[in-house]
């Protein structure tokens, strides 16, 4: 094939250039290949006659065919070409809210394909081997009292009268927003108990700041808290389902999809969670929360550990029926001033493993009365490690709450309230019988009916309705008949000097 050789800055000198295999030539090349003589070998002249270049010229050149610079033609077609590719404003302004859409897509799928490899994930941990937990799933609490039973010590609780049945706690859905120092922990006492499920919202990662708290390790610094937990909770217990979310509850885009997982995100899917814990640490993610659960009238409970470590709080918080995080907001958000600005740079707030323990624990212990419905569940419980002081109250909601759907709820709630039929309660006393008791005590009165009768007074007349709680006895006469001694006229010497004759 001939390729034509042409250099920069000499258009219109070089006509053409000749390899072996063909193409065309100019006049001037053909008539010097006639005069050429026979066996001389072929040369090629790039700046015309009288510079006869050797051989090795024509092979040099050959070899620089390669560098092809394209024609004027050629290169109008190729910008031609780049010009229709490139798509106009119009088309670029066009075709933004397709590529929206179809980004909305891609993200709406990512979250399908999280959702389903977590669900994956709980499925294996589940269905056989040992799912990282070292044993098999327990598809059945027994009571029995076994080594090998992980459950005989909570079942033990039915045994004892405290909980009926204490088996249904794997049918209860539990979601914890922060799973940081106390968050953490109430999610690993949960999957000892054998939750159903758990749901973890986190966005932070584990840093070695973070040893000087419960459950977290240092070989999982660097990983977000939600993955981090979730695999050491599933090795816990395997028999729990798990579903974690790393981003921030607050922004808007995660709004959406937080509130779309309490109110479908139960042990069945399609069903709302049981109870919302909130274990978060400042007062913009309590907020959120507040308000998302206001709308979907979902029970939830606040905790949190104070800035110097040595008291912290829980609090139940049923719309309508309790006040809501927003009916009495704290006194730094109440006086306006920004919680952002209280934090100094370089210092941060402290931390106790302790307080932040005995706050899950209190948190924990409130949610498994309010699940299994045994003993007072709490309103609001305090704790104060400097007196060991556990103040508890109870707050109505308030009728001027700034938050709509609170309003909203306390309606509801007084409409269902109204509705309720009103039934009196009558207490019957219970007759107490002492004979058949299982230890063989009995009581017997050291007084008999007569002495009580007689030594009851007068029953006064009173009027109907009144009676006595007790009458006063009467007076008895002394018994004892009176002895009187003649006077001899003796006196007490001599009385005296009797008595030592004697």
């Amino acid at each position: 094939m001939t390729r034509a050789l042409l250099r920069p800055g000499r258009r219109g000198k070089l006509k053409g250039l000749v390899f072996p295999g063909g193409g065309t030539m100019t006049a001037t090349h053909r008539k010097r290949r006639a005069e050429r003589p026979a066996g001389a070998a072929e040369t090629v002249s790039p700046g015309g006659a009288g510079r006869a270049s050797s051989g090795l010229w024509a092979r040099k050149a050959a070899a620089r065919c390669l560098l092809t610079y394209p024609s004027r033609a050629q290169q109008a077609n190729s910008v031609g070409r780049r010009r229709r590719r490139r798509p106009g404003l119009g088309a670029l302004a066009a075709g933004v809210p397709a590529m929206a859409e179809s980004v909305e897509r891609l993200q709406q799928r990512v979250e399908e394909l999280e959702r389903e490899l977590a669900q994956e994930r709980s499925r294996r941990a589940l269905g056989g081997g040992d799912g990282g937990g070292g044993r098999a799933r327990i598809e059945k609490m027994s009571p029995e009292v076994v080594d090998s039973n992980p459950y005989s010590r909570l079942m033990a609780l039915k045994r004892m009268g405290i909980v009926s049945d204490y088996e249904k706690i794997r049918t209860f859905a539990v979601a914890i927003v922060g799973v940081g120092g106390v968050g953490s922990v109430t999610a690993e006492m949960l999957t000892r108990c054998g939750i159903g499920k758990l749901l973890l919202f986190d966005y932070d990662k584990v840093e070695l700041a973070n040893m000087n708290r419960l459950f977290f390790q240092p070989h999982q610094a660097g990983l977000s808290k939600v993955q981090a937990a979730e695999h050491t909770l599933r090795n816990i217990n395997p028999d729990v389902l798990f579903e974690v979310h790393n981003y921030n509850i607050t922004t808007v885009e995660n709004f959406e999809h937080f509130m779309n997982r309490i109110s479908n995100g139960g042990l069945e899917e399609g069903k709302p969670v049981d109870l919302v814990l909130s274990c978060v640490d400042n007062f913009e993610a309590r907020m959120t929360i507040n308000t998302a659960c206001n709308e979907l009238g979902q029970t939830w409970m606040e905790s949190g550990v104070s800035e110097n470590a040595v008291s912290g709080h829980i609090q139940l918080i049923i719309p309508g029926e309790s006040a809501c995080f927003a009916c009495a907001p704290p006194l730094v958000v109440a006086a306006n001033i920004d919680e952002k600005t209280l934090k100094r740079e370089g210092v941060c707030a402290a931390s106790l493993p302790t307080t932040m323990g005995v706050v899950a624990g209190i948190l924990v212990q409130n949610v498994l009365k309010f699940l299994l419905n045994f003993g007072t569940v709490s309103f609001y419980l305090g704790y104060n490690a400097m007196q060991d002081f556990f103040p508890t109250m109870s707050m109505k909601p308030n009728p001027q709450c700034d938050d709509r759907n609170c309003r909203k709820q306390q309606e509801e709630y007084k409409k269902k309230v109204a509705a309720l039929p009103t039934q009196e309660v009558v207490q019957e006393e219970e007759e107490i019988i002492h004979d058949d008791n299982e230890w063989g005590i009995e009581l017997v009165s050291e007084v008999s009916e007569e002495e009580l009768k007689n030594s009851s007074g007068p029953i006064p007349d009173l009027p109907e309705g009144i009676t006595v709680a007790y009458t006063v006895p009467q007076k008895q006469e002394d018994s004892v008949r009176e002895v009187t001694v003649e006077d001899s006229g003796e006196s007490l010497e001599d009385l005296m000097a009797k008595m030592k004759n004697m």
